[in-house]
């Protein structure tokens, strides 16, 4: 099984919701079986609540829910369970890198490496703004959920 975690700062907003729109695409694909996807923050501020009020409406808007996931705190065991560990923007892709060892490097990415239609490298936080960065944030997460799978069928077996 391959297992992807996503990651942002508070994991209310941007990582939940690329969390739900991957769950969503695998269950379309049938492939729930096949890719575990979870999500994470780097700060431990949000730890066990559901994501934010606006990240679950504008989701929802679009057929995709997020009422089951929960925020979590990176652990350091994440980087020797998950195969891909991908940080919405640079600052967490920092974080990211600080908390692992050598060994596990590889395994981080920027999550927007995978989109295919954007060139924006960083998922923009909307936790300050209005409904329309909840709509940005939706546009490039589906984007890159549709390159992050195909990655994963290129390069795994699935």
């Amino acid at each position: 099984m391959i297992k992807v975690l996503f990651v942002c700062l508070g994991n209310i907003c941007r990582s939940p919701t690329a969390h739900g729109v991957f769950d969503a695409l695998l269950k379309r694909e049938g492939l729930t079986d096949k890719v575990l996807v979870d999500s994470a923050g780097t700060a431990a501020w949000h730890i066990g609540k559901a994501p934010d009020a606006r990240s679950q409406l504008a989701a929802k808007n679009r057929g995709v829910d997020l009422s089951y996931i929960a925020a979590r705190q990176v652990e350091s065991r994440d980087f020797d369970v998950f195969d891909y560990v991908l940080a919405m923007d640079k600052s967490n892709f920092e974080n990211l890198i600080e908390l692992s060892g050598p060994a596990s490097r590889n395994k981080i990415k920027l999550f927007l490496d995978y989109a295919k239609n954007s060139t924006a490298t960083e998922v923009p936080d909307p936790y300050y703004g209005g409904a329309k960065g909840f709509d940005t944030v939706l546009d490039l997460v589906e984007d890159a959920c549709e390159g992050l799978l195909e990655d994963i069928r290129t390069n795994h077996v699935i």
